[in-house]
């Protein structure tokens, strides 16, 4: 029994390595772990296979490895994507990456040469051939499955090479724009910091108003501009919303860049129910950013894209309502400064979306590895879990941006970015060091 459990265990670091070379790692180092995998289709979360992965990643050494071991392409993910599928959506989604292209055709292929040999060897299973022997018939089938592969690896082998030709022409491009991007950019910043003081020290309409000096007046300033933004809808709880705004200004950076970029939006607006705990009686249905439709009394709050309205139920806790606030707003703040139907990123910004995509697979990594601890401190991974439940990476992207100020608020600033730091670096990351700079950038005061 020992024994058994040890080599399972061995199977599952092996698988665990694996998926980390995947995501960082260069295949070269990684060919002794394969070659310790049992199964090349082992499954792991979502019921996704090395083959899956490598496909969603765009890795296409890695891809061209894994078929080249037997990887099978006809299995499907619990979305019912099977390598073929994963790889044209793959393609529908960055259509100027190279690889991702490559990647298609050599599943493609080897797609079509296993379904070829599948039927092959059913006709011939089929057939009654008396003058031929069952030894003869094998001896044909082998023939004929070494020179399928062998046309395969050809045809791999040739397309690799128009892979690397086509990404060396790619990285030298992308360089020459980098780099000019980032002169444009200090040039840019350079002008606008020399203008800001030259009309400080001229006064008039270009200078500085004295709210800007004054921290206080400044975070009153925001407050209260909130405040007008903000609709009692059932009750009365003007000095509660007051104190949850002040709380969120404070609490951490992270939270303050959301309110400080929202209170200059005179279209924003916040329906506040502060007699109940739900926001069932302002909003009867939801739909959420997956499609799901939900009934609103199963909210405590809501972000509504399409009116720019965020829906809150201030009943409770003063830390909760402001948690349950700062989520939504985050999410309306990504909508309007990204413009990209609330991801936290610019439509295009092909690298930045790669960087979330692989936030949502840390925290699935972290979701799969952390079960138990997850059940004894369900209060910090909820809104986590709830990213992570959402049915599209639209979603899931949204949430989990949207559960960062949620932590912080719930566990306070250094409590929720310790543990934001410990168990995804990532996504705190990605959060303080984009959304949060972007969302300033905006800010005019």
């Amino acid at each position: 029994m020992a024994s058994i459990i040890s080599t399972k265990n061995m199977e599952e670091c092996v698988e665990e390595r694996l998926l980390i070379g995947l995501h960082s790692g260069s295949l070269l180092h990684h060919k002794d772990l394969l070659d310790m995998l049992e199964d090349v289709n082992v499954r792991g979360m979502r019921q996704r296979t090395l083959l899956h992965v490598g496909v969603r990643l765009g890795k296409a050494d890695w891809v061209e490895e894994l078929l080249a071991r037997g990887a099978d392409t006809d299995l499907k993910d619990d979305s019912q994507l099977n390598a073929v599928s994963s790889a044209a959506e793959m393609v529908r989604r960055f259509p100027e990456e190279l690889d991702r292209s490559l990647i298609l055709k050599l599943v493609t292929l080897v797609h079509r040469r296993d379904q070829a040999m599948m039927q092959r060897l059913e006709s011939s299973s089929r057939r009654s051939d008396d003058h031929i022997t069952p030894v003869a018939r094998n001896n044909q089938d082998i023939e004929s499955l070494k020179s399928s592969v062998d046309a395969l690896r050809q045809e791999m082998k040739s397309l690799m090479c128009q892979l690397i030709s086509s990404l060396e022409e790619l990285k030298a491009q992308v360089c020459g724009r980098d780099t000019l991007l980032r002169c444009l950019e200090e040039a840019v910043t350079s002008t606008v910091e020399d203008v800001t003081s030259i009309r400080f020290e001229l006064g008039g309409e270009g200078a500085i108003s004295p709210a800007q000096l004054d921290p206080v007046a400044a975070r009153q300033e925001c407050v209260d501009a909130m405040l007008r933004r903000t609709t009692l809808v059932f009750g009365n709880g003007v000095d509660i919303m007051r104190r949850v705004y002040e709380r969120m200004y404070d609490v951490d950076d992270r939270t303050a860049c959301i309110i400080k970029y929202l209170c200059l939006d005179d279209w924003v607006k916040v329906m506040v129910d502060c007699d109940l705990w739900n926001i069932g009686r302002m909003k009867k249905k939801v739909v959420q950013l997956d499609g799901t439709q939900r009934d609103g009394s199963d909210f405590c709050s809501f972000c509504d894209f399409e009116s720019d309205s965020v829906y809150l139920s201030a009943w409770g806790s003063e830390t909760w309502i402001c948690a349950y606030l700062a989520r939504a707003l985050s999410q309306l703040s990504l909508k309007l400064v990204f413009g990209n139907e609330g991801r936290p990123y610019s439509k295009g910004d092909v690298e930045r979306e790669r960087e979330w995509m692989r936030a949502v697979e840390e925290a699935e990594e972290r979701r799969k590895r952390r079960l138990e601890e997850r059940r004894r401190r369900k209060g910090v991974h909820g809104w986590i879990i709830d990213a992570l439940n959402m049915k599209t990476e639209l979603a899931r992207v949204c949430h989990l941006a949207a559960a960062v100020p949620w932590i912080i608020i719930d566990n306070g600033s250094t409590k929720g970015r310790d543990y934001l730091q410990k168990y995804h670096p990532l996504l705190l990351s990605l959060y303080s060091n984009h959304m949060m700079p972007t969302l300033l950038a905006k800010v005019r005061r």
